[in-house]
């Protein structure tokens, strides 16, 4: 159902984003996990102790007692969710909203291909990018980790943990997608797949500081992603990854059907 020419256009169009993205990881990654020693992360802790609010909404926290603990601390409030984030934001509307706003729409339209097939080949190329984006940042952490802190690293932990943040960044994508198959517009795609992704990281932001804002945490999906319990392999917190795999199914799924029936005005 794919159609390999243009796939492989689309994935030498989302090229230099990956790049771009994979260098910002391999920089914050690397630094990250090297500061993993008493002296830093006493240093750290420190700076929770005097900006606690601050250091919380972007879910640091202190007191980590093992590298996995370390790294999801540091890693996954903010850096590997926010530009992965970013990649499906960007891509997702240059896939199907930017075509027709620029009218070349036509010209995939005109060939013999159905539009099932022209929407889930789009599809496939922003799915394999976040794949490549969390593929690459997985092998770069056991990298580092294993060269730096040789055993002190839960293989088995990282992996879920990991594969819980692709669930997650596949939701956000199918965000993005599904706002770039509604609206024939660049500027509306980009102001419902980027405005919706980052109102909740914002909402998400308030609730970790806690307190009367904790609530809020009920109205993000960022909330899913329970990155402590998926690596202590806690059931309610792979349910809730599993929630977000299946919305990030049915909004794809959405996506494909609207592109198919909407009137391009081509």
């Amino acid at each position: 159902m794919l159609n390999m020419t243009l796939y492989k256009r689309e994935m030498k169009g989302s090229l230099k984003l990956l790049l771009i993205f994979g260098a910002v990881l391999t920089l914050y990654i690397s630094i990250i996990i090297r500061m993993y020693d008493p002296e830093m992360m006493a240093t750290l802790d420190s700076f929770y102790e005097v900006m606690p609010e601050v250091m919380a909404s972007v879910g640091m926290s202190a007191g980590a007692t093992s590298l996995i603990g370390f790294m999801i601390s540091y890693l996954y409030g903010f850096i590997l969710l926010i530009f992965p984030m970013l990649f499906s934001i960007l891509r997702g509307n240059g896939l199907v909203a930017k075509y027709v706003d620029r009218g070349s729409m036509v010209t995939l339209v005109a060939a013999p291909v159905k539009r099932r097939t022209i929407a889930m080949t789009q599809m496939s190329a922003l799915i394999s990018g976040i794949f490549l984006l969390v593929i690459y940042a997985t092998g770069l952490e056991l990298l580092i980790a294993q060269s730096g802190y040789p055993g002190e690293l839960a293989v088995s932990e990282l992996l879920k943990l990991n594969a819980g943040l692709l669930c997650l960044q596949l939701f956000i994508g199918s965000i993005c997608f599904l706002a770039s198959c509604i609206f024939s517009d660049t500027k509306y795609s980009i102001a419902f797949g980027a405005g919706v992704p980052a109102l909740m990281y914002v909402l998400q932001m308030l609730a970790n500081t806690g307190e009367k804002a904790e609530k809020i945490r009920y109205c993000t999906f960022f909330t899913l992603f329970d990155a402590n319990g998926i690596a202590a392999g806690e059931s309610g917190a792979i349910l809730e990854a599993a929630v977000l795999l299946v919305g990030a199914i049915l909004l794809f799924a959405g996506g494909i059907f609207v592109f198919c029936r909407k009137d391009l005005h081509i």
